[in-house]
């Protein structure tokens, strides 16, 4: 039917199944209703069993990412209507352990997360009573583009690397590491800079690009990490010219 779509989703429960199977629905396809809808749609009115992860349903909080016909997307600003007629084929993210049907485990991304200090960090910290610490606009700018950042974990998903090296910390965890080492408020750069001068860090990167062409926020993840590498040379070259306690 025209105005219907055949989603073809995947299916994984563990308790009775060792792979990953496909059940296929017929949902409607309205010129308005994403992805999202359609699951919402199988899940309310077909079956009730389907697992999968969303909040906002307006591409902030990044809980709705998935394998959209082979592509990572956010299943809240992908348009059914775009693949019509279909069929649909929707799966959890690639290089994630799969929990349940939609449901990746991103355990290992929020434990190199928190490797990279996510946040200011201060040396010495002034006491209240003098105030906030100020920022210009064009300070702000400096990092504003990788604060964008919603954990979304499509970079991880189309980076090639990361689905090779488990290891590599991977373009988010890095891009938001510049996001804090831009900031004119924060002192951890050289705390940031002993984890990914490692190649698990940013040298594992090669610089396919994935990661940026993904991402819903233009974050670009890759430029994130190129910008780093030549930040990790020079402080290599200081190091090199200029020894600690010289």
């Amino acid at each position: 039917m025209r105005d219907h779509i055949t989603l073809q989703v995947a299916r994984y429960r563990p308790e009775k199944e060792s792979e990953t199977t496909f059940d296929e629905y017929e949902v409607p396809c309205p010129k308005d209703w994403v992805v999202l809808d359609g699951l919402n749609h199988i899940k309310d009115k077909l079956d009730g069993t389907l697992s999968y992860r969303w909040s906002c349903r307006m591409g902030i909080c990044g809980s709705c990412g998935m394998t959209v016909n082979g592509e990572p997307k956010l299943t809240c600003a992908t348009f059914m209507a775009d693949y019509a007629p279909g069929p649909l084929r929707i799966e959890p993210l690639r290089n994630f352990p799969i929990i349940r049907d939609l449901i990746v485990d991103l355990g290992d991304f929020m434990r190199k997360l928190v490797s990279v200090k996510p946040w200011i960090v201060r040396d010495h910290e002034k006491p209240v009573s003098e105030g906030e610490y100020r920022q210009t606009p064009l300070e702000l700018d400096e990092y504003k583009q990788f604060s964008m950042c919603i954990n979304c974990m499509l970079c991880y998903a189309a980076c090639p690397i990361y689905g090779l090296d488990p290891k590599f910390i991977g373009p988010a965890a890095i891009a938001l590491a510049q996001r804090y080492n831009l900031d004119n408020r924060d002192e951890g750069a050289s705390q940031r800079l002993e984890v990914l001068s490692e190649h698990a860090g940013i040298w594992g990167c090669t610089f396919v690009g994935e990661c940026t062409k993904v991402c819903p926020k233009h974050v670009d993840p890759a430029g994130a990490i190129q910008r780093y590498k030549l930040t990790a040379a020079l402080e290599e070259i200081k190091t090199f010219f200029m020894p600690r306690g010289a």
